[in-house]
């Protein structure tokens, strides 16, 4: 019997539950830094806004406090949970840890790299162009396939979640005053120590990218809700 011809070309239609394609949306605005660390999530209003009922938002809302970007404030309600000197420091070391630990396991299974140029190349086009939400997104590319090529399940696995932090504060730090160009640039030198199999200097400068992002202070874009 002869197969059908789309059999192995279409994927079944998934219906995303409304809860979760607005807590996507809020995550994204989270991470991306248009909704800044402390501003006030109130129901009636992003209910409004997204043309929703209020049920679905409450969920989403509910969803983005598990994942750590949401707190409840006694008295005042939901606001995106600001960020402190040391969760920022805190969440660059893990950084390091995490592709320190990728940089070693791919170098000693001989891994290639090849696949880290292109979101390098990407950011080098983001940056000439002054585009910064898609050198952020170029920028995240290259540090998950990074993370990937380490064949290590549960690093993978639990890059997902630190890179939101990740993203919020590089998000939050390039709305200032920073070189775009000089952030791509961080890049091929990581790509050519790893090709030239030179550990050392590979995580000397994964350290020093890391700790160029733990400098930021994010008390400078953070809103009150006073």
């Amino acid at each position: 019997m002869a197969s059908h011809p789309f059999a192995t070309t279409l994927a079944p239609i998934e219906q995303t539950p409304l809860k979760v394609q607005i807590a996507d949306q809020l995550r994204r605005a989270i991470v991306t830094g248009r909704l800044r660390p402390g501003a006030a999530l109130v129901e009636t209003a992003l209910a409004e806004q997204l043309n929703v009922s209020r049920a679905p938002i409450r969920e989403a809302v509910q969803i983005l406090e598990n994942d750590g970007l949401v707190e409840t404030v006694a008295y005042k309600g939901k606001r995106v949970k600001p960020l402190t000197v040391r969760e920022v420091v805190e969440t660059c070391e893990m950084r390091t840890v995490f592709e320190v630990t990728a940089a070693r396991r791919l170098l000693a299974h001989g891994t290639a790299v090849d696949t880290l140029w292109q979101p390098c190349r990407v950011m080098e086009e983001a940056a000439a162009a002054g585009d910064r939400e898609a050198l952020v997104v170029a920028d995240e590319a290259f540090h998950r396939r990074l993370i990937e090529l380490s064949g290590h399940a549960l690093l993978t696995q639990f890059w997902a979640g630190l890179y939101l932090r990740i993203h919020q504060i590089m998000s939050l730090r390039n709305d200032r005053d920073v070189n775009l160009v000089d952030i791509a640039a961080n890049h091929p030198p990581i790509v050519r120590a790893l090709a030239a199999g030179d550990g050392a200097l590979a995580e000397q400068l994964i350290a020093a990218h890391t700790h160029a992002l733990a400098s930021f202070d994010p008390a400078s874009v953070a809103e009150s809700l006073t």
